[in-house]
């Protein structure tokens, strides 16, 4: 049966396919709560297991891993599908419009916490490969598997884990169902991640909050005292004035500054998309701003009192937290490094205190398998797919580049507006299913990308 016959097939099996996703939605798994962790990871194993792919969960300093394998020939292709099965927090609950975790079905999608990030996409790559073993009752390569339940939570085991897994681990690419798909609904190839660096300011003065007029001009007020060392820090026009912060950043290439110019642009139609109709910016500003400049964020300003009404108090602490996006070749722990010394010159009385930090990492657009994956997407949606150098966000993607040392690829399976990790999470029926037609194009490009290689290599 050839492979144009999966869409059939697909459409064939689409409510048993519904039905297996919804399967592994209800079932809670929030990192950052250790709720539902190790049902989920027994969950996912079984359901693998079901597909046909031998499956074991890992113990790491933290959630499981859930590793799967089809081993063809210990020498050929192996492919390493990369995802993870645990989710964020629902809260605000009163936002969603149907719960959280009952997946519901309105205007062609599916509304629950975890259909996009990442269970819909997780979900899709493993139906994909269970497709393709049905119409051709083999795997032209080797497929891994590495589920983690840690990504909502920074991934903090996952590079130990591959470190000390490296052979078990060893793959010729790395390929990741996650993230958004392009706003104009193109789609989208992945080859880097912006890294991420997220830390607290702390400020406190007196040992508790003051009567405002009592102690006014008297004792001084510890959240201006963190205003005016963040003005410090970024100017009016979003430059970080920290020294150094702008070292080591590797600057496009020529290939990939012509691959920015390809992305499509609508300012008006992204402004929407995102809440914010204000947007004015160009193609380049933006693309250039989303995937090669770091960022320096302020998460969240916390300082006396915030409530209804109105408490005349001079507060004790103030803290504020931010995250930083670095993108390659910068050292989150250099940056974290500048960031105290910073802190030290300006305010020494200010407490920093780190909280989590992810690598950034990149593929290069040149090596000849982007090429290969590129073609089986086209081939999968018909259209060419748009080549993006980076992510804006962050996935723990320098784990496969920098550990690992094999190339990267990331194909976002979800719709743009998913809304992941806010209320009303979904991912579109036909993402999820072109997901799966998407994920047997690749197999099959790769399986003959690798039997042309095996070919070179008898001739040779």
């Amino acid at each position: 049966m050839p492979l144009g016959k999966v869409q059939e097939i697909i459409a064939n099996n689409k409510e048993k396919y519904l039905e297996q996703l919804f399967i592994l939605l209800r079932q809670k798994s929030i990192s950052t709560q250790n709720e539902g962790i190790a049902e989920c990871a027994e969950l996912l194993k079984k359901m693998m297991e079901e597909f046909g792919i031998s499956t074991q969960i890992m113990q790491t300093n933290g959630h499981p891993v859930v590793y799967g394998e089809i081993i063809k020939d210990p020498n050929f292709f192996t492919l390493l599908i990369y995802g993870h099965y645990d989710v964020q927090p629902p809260e605000p609950i009163d936002d969603w419009i149907s719960p959280p975790f009952e997946p519901t079905i309105r205007n062609g999608r599916i509304y629950c916490r975890g259909a996009g990030d990442n269970k819909g996409q997780l979900m899709a790559q493993l139906l994909g490969v269970k497709t393709y073993l049905n119409i051709f009752g083999d795997l032209p390569i080797n497929i891994k598997f590495l589920f983690e339940g840690e990504e909502e939570n920074g991934s903090p085991n996952l590079s130990s884990f591959v470190k000390e897994n490296k052979e078990l681990l060893n793959a010729d690419l790395v390929y990741t169902a996650d993230g958004s798909s392009h706003n104009s609904g193109s789609p989208l190839i992945l080859l880097g991640v912006r890294g991420s660096l997220c830390l607290e300011l702390k400020a406190k003065l007196a040992d508790w909050d003051n009567h405002s007029g009592n102690t006014g001009n008297i004792l001084p007020n510890p959240a201006w005292k963190l205003i005016n060392l963040l003005q410090t820090m970024c100017n009016q026009d979003g430059q970080v004035l920290i020294e150094g912060f702008y070292d080591h950043i590797r600057p496009p290439s020529k290939h990939e500054k012509e691959l920015l110019q390809t992305l499509p642009f609508d300012a008006e139609d992204i402004g929407n998309k995102i809440g914010y109709p204000h947007l004015h910016m160009d193609s380049e500003t933006y693309y250039h701003k989303l995937t090669m400049e770091p960022t320096f964020n302020i998460n969240g300003i916390q300082s006396g009192y915030t409530g209804e009404g109105i408490k005349t108090i001079i507060p004790a602490t103030a803290t504020v937290k931010i995250d930083a996006r670095l993108v390659v070749d910068q050292d989150p722990m250099d940056i974290y490094n500048k960031i105290c010394q910073h802190v030290q010159q300006h305010d020494p009385d200010i407490e920093v205190t780190y909280l989590s930090s992810m690598e950034p990492s990149r593929t290069s657009a040149d090596l000849e398998i982007v090429k290969v994956v590129t073609n089986a997407i086209h081939h999968a949606y018909q259209q060419e797919p748009l080549i993006q150098p980076s992510l804006g966000g962050s996935l723990p993607d320098y784990v496969w580049t920098k550990i690992l040392e094999v190339p990267s690829i990331i194909m976002p399976y979800a719709n743009f507006d998913q809304k992941n990790h806010s209320p009303n999470e979904n991912i579109e029926i036909d993402y999820f299913l072109n997901g799966i037609k998407c994920t047997c194009h690749v197999i099959h490009e790769l399986g003959k990308h690798a039997k042309k290689l095996s070919n070179e290599v008898y001739i040779k």
